[in-house]
Formats: structure tokens, sequence, C-alpha cells
């Protein structure tokens, strides 16, 4: 009998040991899938951004950001604020494209800002190194200051901090009211949408109601904060359907931006890019030519996974990939892998692992 319980003893330790190696050696093939990072990105200057600094049209006149001053997420404890890439890109597109910048926040001056080293990029840092953006970052406007006269359009910066003092601020309804009903451009963002949960336009309807609506979804909330029900006020979904809205859902943590009149949302950080620029054609105006960044050539290649399969994503990786003409982020596509594995979904972490696997026997820059 002993010898029976030692061997099943011996045989589960094994299967253990076994299991742990197999998950090192994992972590170490994933690992080696995200490239290291470029020291000179931290470097990045506005100057040397040629979409930035070349062929800028003249002036056609200002648009207004607006960011959250809230650090803490309710009672939780948890640090927040506005995301740092989210005001940046959109900046960049906006300022490149003749517009004028100012920010605004509930509290006005200094906001609590959130920066994620890993999906920072060149205009991230080239921000965070541009004198005058920050002091504009830093020394933000009251939003009851605002003159709503001086701007074309205003967008709404997302952070989990938007969703508790965008919502039922007055000055905030007010804008977004007058500019709605006067046409002129709102957008917002991931959690910025928070903005128009409760505007209500002077026939008495909901800004929202039968308006096709994008912003950070319940599935994206809860995976990543499962206890969100309790923490925020609300899911920004349920309360923009509430509204009234057609909400309108892409894959998770991917580009979806929805366009409705002089309405422009987006999911989430992944959708900044195409938001900015639907602003501006919005606007009256023909977007410049930007050139396409290896993060959102990464998103391309997992939305084409999700709608048609691992070959055709491995097809566009190549074409996107070969002559080396075009970048591609590597640690987005393995940062999705992921997703997958709290999902417990092991096809979707295998098969997205294959896709940084080949992404990198593809990349022969390293």
């Amino acid at each position: 009998m002993k010898s029976k319980k030692y061997r099943i003893l011996k045989w589960t330790l094994g299967v253990l040991a076994s299991i742990i190696v197999l998950l090192v050696c994992l972590g170490f093939w994933i690992k080696n899938l995200v490239p290291p990072k470029l020291m000179e990105l931290e470097s990045s200057k506005t100057e040397n951004l040629t979409y930035v600094t070349k062929n800028v049209p003249e002036p056609r006149g200002k648009i207004l950001a607006v960011v959250t001053s809230t650090s803490t997420m309710g009672m939780s404890g948890k640090s927040t604020g506005y995301e740092l890439t989210e005001l940046a890109r959109a900046y960049y597109v906006f300022t490149a494209n003749g517009f004028e910048v100012d920010i605004a926040s509930p509290l006005g001056g200094k906001p609590p800002v959130v920066i994620d080293d890993e999906d920072m990029g060149e205009y991230d840092y080239a921000f965070l190194n541009d004198s005058e953006a920050q002091h504009k970052a830093n020394n933000t406007i009251k939003i009851d200051n605002v003159i709503t006269t001086d701007y074309e359009a205003v967008y709404f910066v997302g952070g989990k901090g938007a969703m508790f003092d965008f919502p039922n601020n007055a000055a905030i309804q007010a804008i977004i009211k007058e500019y709605y009903q006067e046409r002129k451009v709102i957008g917002a963002v991931c959690h910025g949408p928070a903005a128009l949960v409760n505007v209500t336009l002077d026939n008495g309807q909901h800004l929202v109601e039968n308006k096709t609506v994008s912003s950070f979804t319940n599935k994206e909330e809860l995976l990543l904060i499962s206890d969100a029900e309790t923490i925020f006020p609300f899911l920004l979904q349920d309360k923009l359907i509430e509204g009234g809205a057609r909400f309108n859902e892409g894959s998770m943590y991917l580009e979806k931006m929805s366009h409705d009149d002089n309405l422009i949302t987006g999911q989430n950080p992944w959708s900044v890019w195409v938001l900015a620029e639907t602003m501006i054609k919005q606007l009256g105006y023909t977007p410049k030519t930007r050139p396409i960044t290896g993060e959102e050539n990464a998103v391309s290649v997992l939305l084409t996974y999700e709608r048609e399969g691992i070959d055709k994503a491995k097809a566009l990786m190549e074409h996107i990939m070969h002559g080396k003409e075009e970048p591609m982020s590597r640690l987005l596509v393995t940062k999705h892998s992921i997703i997958g594995v709290m999902q417990g979904d092991v096809k979707r972490f295998t098969n997205i692992l294959r896709l940084a696997s080949y992404a990198k026997k593809l990349d022969s820059r390293e």
C-alpha cells in the first residue's frame, strides 16, 4: 500500500515538475518574441516628426481636448488619470492638420496621467518632450472657464477617471449640448464617452438616443477589473445603451470607431488615430497623409485574424513587412495572446503566439 502511495506521489510530483518546466520554457519563448525596447524612442522630439512639422496648413482654428481630474477609482484606492497616448496622438493629428489644441479638465491645473511604457510610441514620447504640449497638459484650463466660441470641436480623452468626473459635470454637459446643436464636432474615445451619458438636448431627448456610438466595452472592462461594477458608478456600455444609443461593439482591445454625423466615438486607445482623422474630415478637411505606425499594422493583422483566420493574417503580415518598408509591433501581437489566456481560449492564445513567432521570422532588423 505504501509503495503504491509512493508511486502516486512520485508520479504527481513528476507531472507538476514537468508542467513548471513547460511554463518556464513557454515564458522564455514568449519573452523572446517581444522585441527589445528601443531607447531612442524615449528621446523622440517633435521637430523630428515630419508628419507634424512639414506641410502644415494655414491655421484652421482651435480644438479643445478635455481630460479627467480624477486620480483614484472611487473608493477602491486604485490610481487612475487620463491616458497619455489618447491625448498625445490626437494632439499631433490636430496640430499637423492646422488646428491649435488647448487642454481643459474639470478642476484645471495639472491632471493625473497614466503612462504605460509598453504602449508608448514615438509620438507619445515626443509629447512628453514637447515643452509647449507639456505646458498645456500641466496647466489645463478649468472647464468652467472655457470660452466655447473659441473652438471648432471638442475631444474627450479617455482614462478611467473620466467615469467619475465627466458624467455629472454641468460645464461639460453645456459644451456638448451647445456643440451638438450648433453642429460642431464632438469626439470621445475609450472612457471619454462618459461625458455624453447625461446630456439632454433642448428638445428633451438624450444626446445618445438613436445614435451609433462606441466606447470601452463591458467585456474589456470586466476582463481587466473583475469588480468594475462595484468600483465604477456604472459600466459605460450599459449606460450608453440605457440612454438609447445603438452601441457599436468591435473586437476586444482592437480598433473600432463610430461616426454618426457630428458625433464621433472610439472603443479604446487603439481607435485614436482613425477617430482624430475622422474629426478632421467632419470639420471639412482632408487629413494629411500620415505614416502608419507599427501598432496600427499589428491591429490590422489581429483584426484580419479575428475575421478571416490565421492564414489570411499571415498573408497580410507578409505584405506589411515585405522589404521592411513598414513596421509592425510584435509586442502588441504578443500581448494579445494574453487575452486568450485570460478568456480561457487556448486556441486563440496559441494562434496569436504563432503570429508573433511568424512576425519574428519575417523581421530581420534585430
